[in-house]
């Protein structure tokens, strides 16, 4: 089936986010859906689309390597919770080099990997993004050690609290 915003925008399963997937698959243009649909202003048709893109796997996923900090862009700027998770679960899944640190990236994952009013989703995977970037730098990883080991548990949720264990424990590589 073709995939149009009309069809993106009435995506709301599991089922039809792997649907849009094996669609994409077929196409073989990961980056050219993710650049026509991924960073649309509707809503609806970015929710979908990055769920779809979600489902590939790390080798199809690399395509969109190329557009890593868009993607870190769209989860920064974007007021929609569902789009910001989705695109920083994309940039978890790719590949990150000490020449991809951005400041402005790392403080906004300290920010919302802290925020006891963000959703469980999102502190942890910007506590793993931010794990990512530090490791490059110790005095970086000294401070997100220190970080984490301040937060105050008992507000959190389980997702968050495996995040930080796995981190401080040396789990998380």
């Amino acid at each position: 089936m073709a995939i149009t915003e009309d069809r993106l925008r009435q995506t709301f399963s599991e089922g039809g986010a792997q649907e849009i997937y094996q669609d994409v698959k077929a196409s073989g243009d990961f980056l050219g859906f993710a650049r026509q649909y991924a960073f649309s202003e509707d809503y609806l048709v970015a929710r979908s689309a990055l769920w779809g893109l979600t489902k590939a796997s790390k080798e199809d996923l690399s395509q969109l390597q190329v557009i890593q900090n868009e993607l870190i862009d769209q989860a920064m700027k974007t007021k929609n919770s569902s789009v910001r998770r989705l695109s920083l679960n994309i940039v978890e899944r790719l590949d990150m080099s000490e020449d991809d640190l951005r400041t402005d990236f790392l403080d906004f994952c300290f920010e919302h990997m802290i925020d006891v009013e963000e959703f469980p989703g999102i502190q942890s995977v910007c506590m793993k993004l931010a794990f990512r970037m530090c490791k490059f730098y110790p005095e970086l990883m000294d401070e997100l050690k220190r970080t984490l080991e301040a937060m105050e548990i008992e507000y959190y949720k389980p997702a968050v609290k495996c995040a930080r264990s796995r981190i401080l424990s040396g789990k998380l590589k």
